[in-house]
C-alpha cells in the first residue's frame, strides 16, 4: 500500500527527474471501492511503478497496492528498503526460478489480504509484460492478470453486484533515461468483468471466466489488454522504425511543442503503424479460385504501396543521417535562414546562455555532487550487462542516487550553516530548483548558438540543397498522411488549436514571453530535448 507519504516522495523525485509528465483520461479510473488492476507497458523497471503512483489523482485512487520481482527485496540497499516499505508485494518470474516460480500464495494475497485488496474494494499494479528491458517493441503479455481476474470472479460467483476493473495504461517515455526527459501516460477505457448479470446490463456477466475457464477466455482477455496498451504508445520491432517515424510526424506537424505531447505521440505512432504494414510480409493466393485475378491485381496494388512507404521510410533514415551527423534539427532546413540572422541570433544565444551560467554557478556547487555521484553510479552499472538487459533501469538508479545524494546535500548545507539552519533549510532546495531552471535554459541558448555556428559552417549551398531534399520529402509524407493515413491536411492549424495547458509552448507573444520565465517548468520548443548540449534523436544500435 502506497502511504500519503510515499506518495509526495515519488512526485518530487519524478518532478525533479522529468520535465513534463503529461497524464491523460484519468476520469475513466474506477473510483475508490472498486477493485481494480492497474496495468501499463514495462520498460523503465522500478520508475513505471512510480510513475503510475504520481499520475492517478489521490482524488480517484488513494490506494495503489505495487509489485516488483522478487530479486529486488532482502537486499541491504536503498532501493530494497524503500520497496519493502512501500508495502510492495514480491512476484517471482521464471527468468529467476528456473525450477518453477510459484506466485499462487501472492495472488491469493493480493485478492483477500484486508489491509488493501481486491476484494475489498482497492488497487493493485501489475506488469503483465512480466519483465522491465529495455525494448522498441512490448513483449507478449503473461496470463497472470486474466488468470487473477478469473480467480477473484470464482471467489464471488454468488454476489451479483460484485465487479472488478482491469484499468489498462500506456506510458510513452520521449527518452526514458535522460534527465529532463518528457513522458506521455495515457489511461485507456477500463475492461469491467461480473460474476453474473444485473438486471440493467443482463450482457454485462462473464460467467466464461468463473471456473474452471477455458484457456482460450484467458488469452482473449490477455490479447484485448495487450491491444489497449500498444494503441496508446509507440511499439515497434526496431528502433530504427521509431526514428523515421518520428522524423515523419516531425515533417508533417513541424510544430515543436505548439502541439500537445498526446497528439505528438499519436501521430508518431500512425505513421508507425503505416511502416510496420509496409513490412509485413506477403503470401501469394494458391487457391486457384474464380476471383484470382482480381485477388492478384489487389495484391500487386498493396505491394507497390508498401514498396512506396518503404522507400520512403529508407529516404528519412538518410535525411536524419544527414541532420544527425551536421547536428542540426530540421526545423533549422524547413526555414532556412540568411548569413545575417544566423549572425545576429549567435550573439543572442551566446550572451543569454553566458548570463544564465554565470546566474547558475552558484547553485552548480549544490548540484556538482549530485552529478557525478549518479554519473559514477551510472557508468559502472552500465557495464554489467548489455543495452536491453540493463538500460531500462538507468533512470531508477539517477532517482535512487540523485534523490540520496540530494538528501546529503541539503542536510550536510543545513548543518554547515547552523545558526541560521531553518533559513538555510528553505533556501537550498528553492536555490537548487531555480539553478535547474536557469540551467536548462542556459543548456538550450547554448544548442541553439551551436546549430547555428553549424549552419554557419556549411554555407547556403549546402543548407539550400538539403532544403531541396526536405521538400521533396514534405511532398511524399503529406501524401501518405492525408491520402492514405486520413490525418488532417492543415496540419499545423489543426494541432496548434488542440491540446490544452500542458502544450510546452503557446501562441501569442505576450504568452510566450510569460510562459518562458514561468518557474515550474520550462517551456521548451521541441518534445525531444533533455538536459543536453546535443539533441537526442539516435537510439541504440546494438542487438537485442
Amino acid at each position: 500500500m502506497v502511504a500519503a507519504e510515499y506518495r509526495l516522495l515519488f512526485k518530487f523525485v519524478l518532478k525533479i527527474f522529468y520535465g513534463t509528465i503529461v497524464v491523460e483520461n484519468t476520469h475513466v479510473i474506477p473510483p475508490r471501492g472498486k477493485p481494480c488492476i492497474v496495468c501499463a507497458n514495462h520498460s523503465n523497471s522500478l520508475t513505471d511503478a512510480l510513475l503510475l503512483v504520481k499520475a492517478i489523482p489521490s482524488k480517484r485512487r488513494n490506494l495503489l497496492r505495487l509489485t516488483a520481482k522478487s530479486t529486488q527485496f532482502g537486499k541491504r540497499t536503498f532501493t530494497s528498503w524503500l520497496i519493502e516499505s512501500a508495502g510492495t508485494v514480491p512476484i517471482k518470474r521464471r527468468k529467476d526460478f528456473p525450477n518453477g516460480a510459484d506466485n499462487s500464495a501472492v495472488m491469493q494475497h493480493l485478492i483477500e489480504a484486508r489491509e488493501c485488496a481486491l476484494e475489498y474494494g482497492d488497487a493493485v499494479c501489475l506488469f503483465p509484460e512480466g519483465m522491465s528491458r529495455y525494448h522498441p517493441t512490448i513483449a507478449p503479455l503473461k496470463t497472470g492478470v486474466a488468470r487473477l481476474v478469473s480467480d477473484v470472479l470464482s471467489r464471488n460467483r454468488d454476489n451479483p453486484n460484485f465487479e472488478v476493473f482491469v484499468q489498462t495504461c500506456s506510458i510513452t517515455y520521449m527518452h526514458r533515461q535522460h534527465f529532463r526527459s518528457d513522458v506521455l501516460v495515457t489511461f485507456h477505457e477500463p475492461l469491467r468483468f461480473t460474476p453474473k448479470a444485473r438486471p440493467q446490463n443482463p450482457h454485462s456477466d462473464n460467467p466464461e471466466l468463473l471456473a474452471p475457464v477455458k484457456y482460450e477466455e484467458i488469452r482473449a482477455i490477455t490479447a484485448k489488454m495487450h491491444q489497449q496498451i500498444s494503441l496508446g504508445t509507440l511499439d515497434a520491432p526496431s528502433w530504427r522504425m521509431i526514428r523515421n517515424a518520428k522524423l515523419a510526424a516531425r515533417v508533417y506537424a513541424p510544430l515543436g511543442t505548439i502541439m500537445s505531447l498526446g497528439d505528438y505521440v499519436r501521430v508518431v505512432r500512425t505513421f508507425l503503424e503505416a511502416f510496420k504494414l509496409a513490412e509485413r510480409p506477403h503470401f501469394e493466393n494458391q487457391s486457384g479460385s474464380e476471383g484470382e485475378a482480381v485477388n492478384k491485381e489487389i495484391r500487386e496494388r498493396a505491394q507497390r504501396e508498401d514498396e512506396k512507404i518503404r522507400q520512403l521510410g529508407d529516404d528519412l533514415k538518410d535525411y536524419q543521417d544527414q541532420l544527425a551527423r551536421y547536428g542540426i534539427k530540421d526545423d533549422r532546413i524547413r526555414r532556412p535562414l540568411p548569413r545575417h540572422i544566423i549572425l545576429y541570433r549567435m550573439a543572442v544565444r551566446l550572451a543569454w546562455s553566458a548570463f544564465l551560467f554565470t546566474l547558475s554557478l552558484p547553485g552548480l556547487f549544490l548540484w556538482l555532487p549530485v552529478f557525478v555521484t549518479t554519473f559514477i553510479a551510472v557508468s559502472r552499472f552500465k557495464r554489467t550487462g548489455p543495452i536491453w538487459d540493463t538500460w531500462d533501469e538507468i533512470a531508477q538508479y539517477k532517482l535512487i542516487y540523485g534523490l540520496v545524494s540530494g538528501l546529503c546535500v541539503w542536510v550536510g548545507a543545513t548543518l554547515l550553516t547552523f545558526p541560521v539552519a531553518p533559513v538555510t533549510a528553505m533556501l537550498v532546495p528553492v536555490a537548487m530548483w531555480m539553478t535547474l531552471r536557469w540551467l536548462e535554459d542556459a543548456v538550450s541558448a547554448f544548442r541553439a548558438f551551436a546549430v547555428l555556428t553549424t549552419l554557419l559552417r556549411m554555407g547556403q549551398k549546402h543548407i539550400w540543397e538539403l532544403h531541396v531534399v526536405r521538400e521533396q520529402l514534405h511532398k511524399r509524407v503529406m501524401d501518405l498522411a492525408v491520402n492514405t493515413l486520413d490525418l488532417p491536411p492543415d496540419s499545423e492549424t489543426y494541432f496548434a488549436r488542440t491540446g490544452g495547458k500542458e502544450k510546452g509552448r503557446v501562441r501569442g507573444r505576450w504568452a510566450s514571453k510569460a510562459k518562458y520565465f514561468s518557474v515550474r517548468r520550462r517551456r521548451k520548443r521541441d518534445w525531444n530535448e533533455t538536459l543536453r548540449l546535443y539533441d537526442q534523436v539516435d537510439y541504440p544500435e546494438d542487438e537485442y
